[in-house]
């Protein structure tokens, strides 16, 4: 395939710099998971997953940027590609204005939807409240990566998510294991690890701008339908990544009803499918950037080339890595933990884990072909569309297999969600090239 030297010389960086970010998850949870109670391992799933609601929820500033960014260079609009960071920082700094006021009742909500144990509520709360400080470098970066993905600047979005995430790493382990911090240490650890990515991120940026030709114009930035469209576009991508987020912390709030020792062992396996999905977004970041690129050139071969030689490669990456997870499966867990319970449980349950890989690279691949076309609109649907469906099933086959149920309607949901946007491709594709 022609197309496969180019693919893979956007993609390899991005995947590199992908699995660096779940080493913060990871990372977390084994220095939890070596504490003396599950608690700890528990507080942190849990306030992870309140950040993973918050920040991924704002994901669209990245997912939006990238997309409109790739379009805007295929046209050769240098100045549009300025505003459009422009724009996205402003909403950026709106919203973690937000969310620094609101953060109490954030994590009160928060505490009553998961209801887990008094003491991994207490220890989350810390965790909480520390970490909130990063949001604002938290929602930049989003914007920094995905407008450097646009550039198709992978080294440097390879540059800025290593350096983040050793940052990250290096913190992690100096204030947990050195200096005894404990959960305020690990959320600590992450605040700086942010603000550190944000430095490195700007200078970066400022490589490519001189490559692109314009400038910081007011009247090119503060232009109403273009601020009405992108705000329409991320309330789409925003509902669209709520309920993905929904899905997951359906999936923890169950288990914690299981008790201390099934949230950790979820918490665990999730880390399976954090470093999957990492891995595999590196195509689904590849093919929007090029089908963004193909759009705005309106090159409807080079488009379809793009998705042809990303998809084959994303479905081969993703046959290994479940292969990996069969093979060497109860290895990789023994690094998260050294409490037995939570370990033997962990293993009870990694087939799930091991067969995500191949079940969920065809939902990762619609979600970077649809926003490289800026279709966010279907994607909210079949969104909500899977997620409806997700819940009362999981209730079904729970009730019947405890947590394989559970884990069995999540792998059907990620499924979904990939049968859903390949049924209405075709007719969107031909609607946007028309």
């Amino acid at each position: 395939m022609r197309h496969s030297p180019a693919i893979w010389a956007l993609v390899l960086p991005i995947i590199l710099s992908n699995i660096t970010v779940p080493l913060i998850g990871a990372v977390d949870t084994a220095v939890m998971g070596h504490m003396e109670t599950a608690a700890y391992l528990g507080a942190v799933a849990v306030g992870s997953l309140i950040f993973d609601y918050i920040y991924w929820g704002f994901g669209f500033l990245r997912l939006s940027t990238t997309g409109l960014t790739a379009q805007a260079l295929g046209r050769e609009d240098g100045e549009e590609v300025r505003a459009l960071f422009a724009r996205a920082l402003i909403l950026a700094l709106l919203a973690s204005a937000l969310l620094w006021g609101a953060q109490s009742y954030i994590f009160q909500v928060s505490a009553y939807l998961i209801d887990a144990s008094a003491e991994v509520e207490a220890l989350a709360k810390t965790y909480f409240h520390v970490r909130i400080w990063s949001a604002p470098a938290a929602l930049i970066n989003y914007i920094l990566i995905g407008w450097m993905l646009a550039c198709k600047d992978t080294k440097s979005v390879l540059i800025q998510q290593v350096a983040t995430n050793v940052a990250n790493v290096v913190l992690d382990l100096w204030f947990v294991m050195g200096l005894g911090f404990g959960v305020e240490g690990v959320a600590l650890a992450t605040v700086l690890a942010q603000y550190c990515g944000l430095g490195i991120g700007l200078i970066l940026m400022r490589r490519n701008l001189v490559k692109i030709e314009g400038t910081w114009r007011g009247e090119v930035i503060f232009v109403t339908e273009k601020f009405t469209k992108l705000i329409s576009m991320n309330s789409d991508l925003f509902i669209r990544t709520v309920c993905l987020l929904s899905a997951f912390a359906w999936l923890t709030a169950q288990g914690a009803k299981m008790g201390d020792v099934v949230l950790a062992a979820n918490a665990i396996l999730l880390q399976f499918l954090m470093f999957a999905s990492y891995g595999l977004d590196g195509f689904a970041h590849a093919v929007e950037v090029l089908c963004g690129h193909g759009v705005g050139k309106k090159d409807r071969l080079a488009f379809q080339g793009a998705v042809r030689a990303t998809t084959k490669a994303a479905f081969l990456t993703a046959i290994g890595l479940s292969a990996c997870y069969f093979l060497f499966g109860d290895m990789l867990i023994n690094l998260f933990s050294n409490l037995p319970a939570v370990l033997d449980t962990a293993k009870q349950y990694l087939i799930w884990a091991a067969v995500l890989p191949v079940i969920a690279v065809g939902a990762f691949q619609m979600d970077g072909i649809y926003l490289g076309l800026t279709q966010t609109r279907m994607l909210r649907n079949m969104m909500v569309l899977s997620l409806g469906v997700y819940i009362p099933l999981s209730l079904m086959l729970q009730s019947v297999w405890g947590n394989h149920g559970l884990w069995a309607a999540f792998t059907f949901f990620m499924g979904m969600r990939a049968i859903t946007l390949g049924m209405t491709y075709t007719r969107v594709e031909q609607k946007v090239f028309a």
